[in-house]
C-alpha cells in the first residue's frame, strides 16, 4: 500500500473521529518509514510535504491532534521553545527531530509529549533489539491554543502491542460548554423606502418634508437661542414625521405558528381515544 492510499484512509478516519468539540485525530505511520534517519533528504522532504498537504485540508476551527512514529528524537534546546518542553528524554535533537519541530512551528503546534515530567522508563517509546538503546521517537502534537486539553502523556511498557514500540497514552480533558442563546423580540420599525420608487409617493414625501422644514425655519426665527442638540432633534423629528405620513412603515409579516388549530384538534382526538 502506498503512502497516499494510506493517508486517504486516515482522512476518512479523521472525519469519523469527531466529537461535539470537533477534534481531528490522525495517526501518521507509513509502511516504508520515509522519515527514517538513514533516508536521504529528498525522501524526508517528500514525506513532510505530503504531511503538510494533508494537514492543511483540516478545518481551522477543529482541534487537531497529530500522533505517531516520527522516528524523531526531540531535544531540550532553548531555541525551540515554546514548541517543545523541558522534559524530553534526549538533550539534543536529531535531524528528524529538527524537521518535526520546524513543521510544528509552521503549523502552530506543540510537541506535547516533551512537556510532562516522568521517569525515563516512562518516556522512551522504542528499545533496540539488544536492549541497550532507548529512544523517544513517538510523539503527540496538538494545537497551541488548545494544548492545555492534554493533561498527561506517558509510556506503558507492559502492554502487549506486538511491536518494538511501547504503548503511548495521552490523557485528554476537553471542556465542553453549551452557548445559551437568549432570544429577545425587538420591534424594529422601518420606513417603507420602496414607495419612493413611485413618482406620486416621491412627490408627496418631497412636499411633506419641504413643509416641515419651512415650519421649522419659522420656529427657529422665533426661538433663536436654541442649542445645537435642540436644532438636531427638531430636524430629526421633522424627517421622521414627514416619512411616516407620506410613505409609512413596512408591514411585518406574522409567521404562522407550526402548531396550529389543526394540530390541536389531532391531539385532542388522540387523547379522547386513549
Amino acid at each position: 500500500m502506498s503512502r497516499i492510499c494510506l493517508w486517504n484512509e486516515m482522512m476518512k478516519m479523521t472525519v469519523a473521529i469527531k466529537f461535539q468539540r470537533d477534534i481531528c485525530l490522525s495517526n501518521w505511520k507509513t509502511t516504508e518509514k520515509p522519515q527514517s534517519e538513514e533516508k536521504d533528504d529528498h525522501i524526508k522532504n517528500s514525506f513532510y510535504e505530503e504531511l503538510e498537504h494533508t494537514f492543511d485540508q483540516f478545518p481551522r476551527y477543529h482541534m487537531k491532534i497529530l500522533l505517531g512514529d516520527f522516528n524523531a528524537k526531540v531535544g531540550r534546546e532553548d531555541i525551540f521553545r515554546p514548541t517543545i518542553g523541558k522534559e524530553s528524554l534526549h538533550a539534543i535533537s536529531s535531524d528528524n527531530g529538527v524537521r518535526l519541530v520546524n513543521f510544528a512551528t509552521s503549523k502552530n503546534l506543540i510537541v506535547k509529549s516533551t512537556t510532562f515530567p516522568h521517569k525515563d522508563i516512562h518516556k522512551y517509546t522504542w528499545t533496540s533489539p539488544d536492549g541497550l538503546t532507548h529512544n523517544q521517537i513517538d510523539h503527540i502534537l496538538i494545537d497551541k491554543r488548545r494544548h492545555t486539553s492534554i493533561v498527561d502523556i506517558r509510556t506503558f511498557r507492559g502492554a502487549d502491542c506486538n511491536s518494538d514500540h511501547y504503548l503511548v497514552i495521552g490523557e485528554l480533558r476537553e471542556r465542553l460548554s453549551v452557548a445559551k442563546r437568549v432570544e429577545q423580540q425587538v420591534n424594529i420599525t422601518k420606513f417603507n423606502i420602496l414607495k419612493l420608487k413611485d413618482e406620486e409617493a416621491k412627490q408627496n414625501y418631497q412636499v411633506e418634508i419641504s413643509n416641515r422644514f419651512a415650519t421649522l425655519e419659522s420656529s427657529d426665527e422665533v426661538e433663536k437661542e436654541l442649542d445645537v442638540n435642540s436644532v438636531w432633534e427638531n430636524i430629526r423629528d421633522s424627517i421622521k414625521i414627514a416619512a411616516e405620513q407620506s410613505i409609512g412603515y413596512y408591514e411585518t409579516k406574522k409567521k404562522k405558528p407550526w402548531f396550529d388549530e389543526d394540530c390541536c384538534m389531532v391531539v385532542e382526538r388522540r387523547n379522547r381515544q386513549n
